[in-house]
């Protein structure tokens, strides 16, 4: 009778250790290197432009900021596919197999191939302009996965009546774009909508490599007014050629954020892609502290900053309205 006693309390001390142990599995972040305490995480870009990079600068300070600093509390391990979409998934599979912590996918081939690595491992997206029709999230309010993070969504409708107010006389505007991004067909299609609100005719060129850059502008200049350039990570990547042959042919260029105009685009109303990483950032430390990534919104950032190059004005014979540059941060060169 004493043993079977026995027996019963060590069975049911070893239940109540299981159950413990998965209560603790049920968190949004469930394991740390075994050796170590500190927390992995892997970082998963597309390819280094100003906007993407400083993105990442964001998220790094957003994370130390809440006391998760790398080489202390967490170890990242950064990966840059170079432009290349098919290495986003195998980045991707080698932070999985390696089980990292965390993931931070920076771009929208970059988060999405992430999702399709894992379903259990915490992602944090951002630079993405469209989680839900990307098929990372069910909704921006309640993700539903294991995706949440930040959008760069566009204040599109600034941007297009900055067309009007500089270029008053514009009837056409191009845009160039990258046909093998999710993100840059879901602009375009917005951008359709804009032009139909503001009375612009859209003119639009699908490109697949920086090789098709140029022998697409040439094709593309003569028949518009003003090109307008998404947030297209092959696009950005390829600025400097874009805004030289564009002055070259006195198109101005609306870019969608202000790294475009540093490199020589006329002006954007945009957002500051460092803060957009930034923020992101506090809310992967919230996830390291916990909370699970299907109950906190994706954010978007609401404030926009407009940024006029007034080099590249002078070269376009444009004349800038006090009115918004008494606003603007006024940069200078870029372009030839």
């Amino acid at each position: 009778m004493v043993e079977k006693k026995l027996l019963s309390v060590l069975f049911g001390t070893l239940f109540l250790g299981t159950s413990i142990l998965n209560g603790c599995s049920s968190k949004a972040v469930s394991s740390t290197n075994s050796s170590t305490g500190i927390i992995e995480v892997g970082i998963s870009q597309l390819v280094e432009h100003p906007a993407l990079d400083a993105t990442r600068k964001g998220f790094l300070e957003g994370l130390s900021s809440k006391g998760f600093k790398d080489g202390e509390k967490i170890k990242v391990e950064y990966q840059n596919a170079q432009g290349d979409i098919p290495t986003t998934q195998t980045i991707a599979n080698n932070f999985v197999s390696g089980k990292k912590d965390l993931i931070l996918a920076i771009a929208t081939p970059a988060a999405q191939a992430a999702y399709n690595s894992t379903k259990d491992i915490p992602i944090l997206i951002t630079a993405v302009t469209d989680p839900v029709k990307s098929g990372l999230v069910k909704s921006l309010d309640k993700p539903g996965t294991n995706v949440t993070g930040t959008s760069d969504a566009l204040p599109m409708d600034k941007q297009f009546s900055l067309i009007k107010e500089l270029i008053p006389n514009c009837k056409k505007v191009g845009i160039l774009y990258n046909t093998s991004e999710a993100n840059s067909e879901i602009q375009v299609s917005k951008a359709k909508d804009q032009a139909s609100k503001t009375g612009l005719q859209l003119v639009t060129v699908g490109v697949t490599s920086s090789n098709d850059i140029s022998q697409a502008l040439t094709s593309l200049l003569p028949k518009i007014d003003v090109l307008y350039t998404p947030t297209d990570n092959l696009i950005a990547s390829s600025m400097a050629l874009i805004s030289s042959k564009c002055i070259e042919n006195k198109i101005p260029i609306i870019g969608s954020e202000k790294a475009h105009v540093d490199a020589g685009a006329l002006a954007t109303e945009g957002i500051d892609y460092y803060k957009l990483g930034f923020q992101t950032g506090i809310i992967a430390a919230d996830v390291l502290s916990g909370k699970k990534p299907q109950d906190i919104s994706v954010q978007t950032l609401k404030e926009t900053k407009l940024v006029i190059n007034e080099d590249t004005a002078n070269k376009l014979n444009i004349t800038i309205p006090n009115n918004l540059k008494s606003r603007a941060e006024l940069v200078v060169g870029g372009g030839k």
